[in-house]
């Protein structure tokens, strides 16, 4: 299969596509989606198979407009409706319980459904002219770091795809917020673009590991909870603490004495205390939104490197640093040492 790179003016050729039951890769403003038309069980289907994705994984269904909720799921809580006007269009999905028009290949079989109004002109002109509602993992192959540029998509998928249409560097870098609106008080799934505190400022948000998937449920409710994800080829391992610098140092020597690539992703500021290794850098200290744009990008930069090992510095797990660190330990496999 030939795979088309499209560009916003051909925003009708992407759309086409999709109401012939195709796949197409799209900007939204937090990574770039994999969307099929969500009321289309076979066109749904060959998002998993491009992306070798697990189909007990559910999907999040991307609408164009507030009004569409109402035909997708069986009700909208009071506070739901306060969050969708406040962050709508945005990165802050939501889990509600799933109406008769989904398909159960949407939703992994699950009675909920996750929906989201992305805020991206391009992904929403794109909802418009296809009048029906897109479900949309990351466009990339299942496990690997989410795609933020179309050169990313066409790496992963050309020739699984007819078409990625471009909008360019996405602006957020993470993917959104997952919130389960159908317990209470609301349980935050996936940290994201929204963040925790700022939920909070609406509505009661529980998290954690009391906040985690019931006892016995074997199926996410949300996508990036259950698999291994973002990860590049090189070995990861996140090190956090004030000793951070010595441990990389430390961890570094035996791959530096066999002549394997090492690499770290640091803050600029802090790139000259590993003078033998190659610097990733993450932007200006503590900038976090800077950090967030090009995660993904430092990712997949690790294997064009070819790095053996990247060793990442974490972060303060507050805002921002929340999503971002959610998404290093998935990264990691959970290889994570704590100085």
């Amino acid at each position: 299969m030939e795979t088309r790179i499209l560009l916003p003016k051909q925003i009708e050729e992407a759309a086409a596509l999709l109401k012939q039951g195709e796949v197409v890769a799209f900007p939204t403003e937090t990574v770039y989606g994999l969307g099929a038309n969500a009321l289309d069980t076979r066109a749904v289907e060959a998002i998993f198979q491009a992306k070798g994705r697990p189909q007990d994984n559910p999907l999040i269904v991307h609408i164009g407009a507030q009004s569409q909720v109402q035909e997708l799921v069986r009700e909208i809580p009071p506070a739901a409706k306060l969050l969708m006007e406040r962050f709508w269009p945005g990165p802050l999905t939501l889990v509600l319980k799933k109406g008769g028009l989904i398909p159960a290949v949407v939703t992994a079989g699950l009675d909920t459904v996750a929906v989201r109004m992305p805020d991206h002109p391009v992904a929403l002109e794109l909802l418009k002219s296809t009048g029906f509602p897109l479900a949309a993992p990351s466009a990339n192959i299942s496990g690997r770091p989410s795609p933020t540029r179309a050169e990313h998509v066409f790496a992963d998928l050309k020739g699984k795809i007819p078409a990625v249409l471009d909008g360019g560097e996405t602006g957020w870098g993470v993917e959104s917020t997952v919130l389960d609106c159908t317990v209470s008080p609301f349980r935050l799934l996936r940290p994201g673009g929204v963040t925790l505190e700022e939920l909070r400022t609406l509505v009661p948000v529980q998290y954690g590991t009391s906040a985690g998937e019931p006892a016995g449920e074997q199926i996410p409710r949300s996508p990036g909870m259950k698999y291994r994800h973002y990860a590049p080829e090189a070995l990861v391992i996140l090190v956090t603490g004030s000793g951070a610098a010595a441990k990389i140092q430390e961890l570094s020597e035996p791959y530096l004495s066999r002549g394997e690539g090492v690499g770290v992703m640091t803050w600029n500021e802090r790139a000259y205390l590993y003078p033998d290794l190659t610097i990733l850098p993450m932007g200006p200290l503590g900038d976090l939104e800077a950090l967030a744009r090009s995660l993904y990008h430092l990712l997949r930069e690790a294997d064009l490197l070819g790095l053996k090992v990247l060793f990442i510095e974490g972060v303060a797990e507050d805002k921002l640093g929340l999503a971002i660190m959610n998404r290093l330990r998935k990264a990691a496999n959970n290889r994570e040492i704590s100085t």
